[in-house]
């Protein structure tokens, strides 16, 4: 089994919604119409500060992530970058998937120059949290969100 991690195409948009609708939280808030997640792709790809990461199992999707590199004045003007939407599929989760996916990120970040790499997970979301604590991600600081 080849594990490899490449950028997302528009054909991988359909594969990357199911990810994101696999769990009770996305089953909330994802839906059918491809149109509005097209649009993202398309605003995704055209700006070099995001990527769209698909990891590809035997020519299945299998894990999907974005990485948005963000320029800022604090800690002496460093990069950061800010990891969103972090997925593997349900079936293969524990089989080191996402320890691969975070790998490939940090290193894609490390050679963008950022040193620091953050993400917010839900509250609700245990398993996760025991993931990136054992990947040495620490829950430093408290999340706000506010739905517009």
């Amino acid at each position: 089994m080849a594990l490899i991690f490449r950028d997302a195409t528009r054909a991988d948009v359909a594969g990357i919604v199911a990810m994101l609708a696999d769990d009770s939280l996305g089953q909330g808030r994802e839906g059918s119409d491809p149109a509005p997640y097209l649009a993202a792709f398309d605003e995704i790809a055209a700006n070099p500060a995001h990527h769209l990461i698909v990891g590809e199992l035997d020519g299945r999707l299998v894990a999907s992530c974005q990485l948005t590199l963000l320029a800022g004045l604090s800690r002496k003007g460093a990069r950061r970058a800010l990891l969103e939407a972090v997925r593997t599929v349900s079936d293969l989760r524990g089989q080191g998937i996402g320890a691969a996916l975070m790998a490939e990120v940090e290193a894609r970040a490390k050679a963008a120059g950022a040193t620091v790499l953050q993400l917010t997970t839900d509250r609700s979301r245990l398993r996760a949290h025991a993931f990136y604590d054992r990947l040495g991600y620490e829950p430093s600081h408290i999340g706000y969100k506010k739905t517009l």
